[in-house]
């Protein structure tokens, strides 16, 4: 006797699998604001007659980061959607399981946050 295959279980997963390509293009989306923002900056000084100061280049780094962690985002949902299918069409059980994805997203972002912070209080 064979067993049925709920769809729902593969829409749940198709689901999950656009919200985690909606974060990427957030990401990335994000990344080109901040990595803009420094232009931005230098040409609102220099359209206010201010001194241009030496720029450290950090929204542009961190800009870029969040670009390619974006990308990366991507590429990690791609590869853990296409694992979750395999599993569910050999019959194996897909819960329980923390998303790694999920997991190392929020520890790199709150480091990327401390670390903003830090650059904000210092280089205010």
């Amino acid at each position: 006797m064979t067993e049925e295959r709920d769809p729902r279980t593969y829409f749940a997963a198709e689901r999950t699998f656009l919200a985690w390509i909606r974060t990427g293009l957030a990401l990335m989306g994000f990344g080109f604001v901040v990595a803009r923002f420094g232009l931005f900056l230098r040409e609102l000084r220099s359209a206010t007659g201010d001194i241009p100061q030496q720029s450290s280049g950090f929204s542009l780094v961190t800009g870029t980061g969040l670009v390619l962690l974006g990308v990366v985002i991507n590429v990690a949902a791609t590869f853990q959607h296409l694992r979750i299918v395999r599993d569910l069409n050999a019959g194996r059980d897909v819960t329980g399981r923390p998303s790694v994805t999920g997991v190392s997203l929020a520890v790199l972002l709150a480091v990327i946050g401390l670390a903003m912070s830090v650059y904000l209080l210092i280089f205010r």
